[in-house]
């Protein structure tokens, strides 16, 4: 990413961080306070969470990984609790509009306009709201909201940390020799091994797709958020899978945020050929099909030499008689693969939307968003991915491994 995009993009999200965070405090703080201490020690408190992701960012790249790891698991803790915090609040304006409205009818402060212990010129009702009520209502709804946010974070929590689902998706693809009905390709993506993603839980992703007996196992980029000195450890996984045709990676565009020639050399290592624009023959007998990969569409303006999605390159000299089963990391790249004949795509990046209801906003970018749809002749996977990025939750997206079978029509 260059300078002015990476700035622009820093920009964006601070305004952001501020907007939710003035939003909350509104909302939290000066609504069910009275002016006081309280009220400015809870304000730096909002001050100081609005900052924690940001620094945990900041200082990502300096900080060990055993120092970043709670840093991050409370930095982005706090800010999926803060975004259904906000949902749950903005869901909850109509009750609080309409709650100040019935208040300031039915809840008149006597005032007195006449000599000291008169009550001469008592307001008509409605004229002056009673201020406890009010504070009363915003502490209720607020308490609401808290639980709802804890809820909903505590249980996206749950099933982000717990071991992913087996998807099994039969997909009939034209031309595909009978000698080769049944072929399992295993496929996840958007592991994002990182300091609150890897041991145990990497492992028993990885003896979960080794259970399902692979022909193929593709991993459809987004695997890692650090450098290799970084997650050596936690990527040494990868070299215990197995499989009888092999297994294949292709970058995603989390790659290209780290040094990603480092990877290149690296993955291959552990037993993982990386399809750069390329292809290879999966073969039983004399029956085969083509399985193909490509870069993600964001290497090209990574700046990494020699990086950029080429299907064209990928398939040059290919037999159109011959099946194409294509890597690519985004769903994007659906157009170009059925333009150029691909049968089959599978892919990953949009973690189902992983923080519902990201997933409409990610329907804006993508054609996509999880399963099995058909683009003209191409099909298209769309994997929920294993891991996460950013708050180590899911909602309304389960991690998954995905075993699709071909079947010959």
């Amino acid at each position: 990413m260059s300078l002015i995009g990476l700035l622009g993009f820093g920009t964006v999200v601070l305004l952001a961080m501020f907007l939710l965070h003035s939003y909350l405090w509104f909302r939290l703080v000066r609504s069910t306070t009275r002016p006081g201490r309280a009220r400015r020690r809870l304000t730096w408190l909002t001050v100081a969470l609005m900052l924690l992701p940001v620094l945990a960012v900041a200082l990502r790249r300096t900080l060990p990984l055993d120092v970043a790891a709670p840093v991050d698991w409370l930095a982005f803790s706090w800010l999926g609790i803060a975004f259904y915090a906000f949902l749950a609040l903005l869901a909850l304006e109509p009750i609080r509009l309409a709650g100040r409205f019935w208040l300031g009818r039915t809840a008149p402060q006597p005032v007195r306009s006449g000599a000291p212990g008169t009550t001469a010129g008592v307001g008509s009702p409605g004229s002056v709201p009673d201020p406890s009520r009010r504070l009363f209502l915003a502490r209720g709804l607020a308490v609401t909201a808290g639980a709802v946010a804890l809820g909903t974070a505590g249980t996206g929590a749950y099933f982000a940390n717990s071991p992913p689902v087996v998807r099994r998706i039969p997909v009939t693809l034209a031309g595909l020799d009978p000698a080769l009905d049944g072929l399992r390709i295993v496929t996840f993506s958007d592991a994002h091994l990182s300091a609150t993603y890897g041991g145990r839980r990497f492992e028993r992703l990885v003896e979960l797709v080794n259970e399902q007996r692979p022909d193929v196992v593709a991993i459809v980029g987004d695997l890692v958020d650090g450098s290799v000195s970084e997650l050596r450890e936690e990527a040494a996984p990868l070299a215990d899978l197995v499989s009888e045709q092999g297994v294949f990676f292709v970058t995603g565009n989390h790659e290209y945020f780290v040094d990603t020639q480092e990877w290149m050399r690296h993955l291959p290592t552990l037993g993982i050929d990386v399809l750069r624009n390329e292809r290879v023959a999966i073969r039983r007998g004399s029956a085969s099909f083509d399985l193909a990969g490509v870069d993600d569409r964001t290497a090209e303006r990574s700046g990494v030499p020699g990086h950029g999605a080429d299907i064209a390159k990928a398939l040059d000299g290919q037999d159109d008689a011959t099946p194409v089963v294509l890597l690519a990391h985004q769903p994007w790249m659906i157009d170009q693969a059925r333009a150029a004949g691909v049968g089959l795509q599978l892919s990953g990046h949009t973690h189902g939307g992983q923080l519902w209801p990201f997933d409409y906003a990610i329907r804006l970018d993508q054609p996509a968003v999880e399963g099995l749809s058909r683009h003209g002749d191409t099909q298209l996977y769309v994997t929920t991915g294993a891991g996460y990025w950013g708050p180590a939750m899911r909602v309304g997206a389960r991690p998954e491994v995905s075993v699709v079978e071909l079947r010959a029509p």
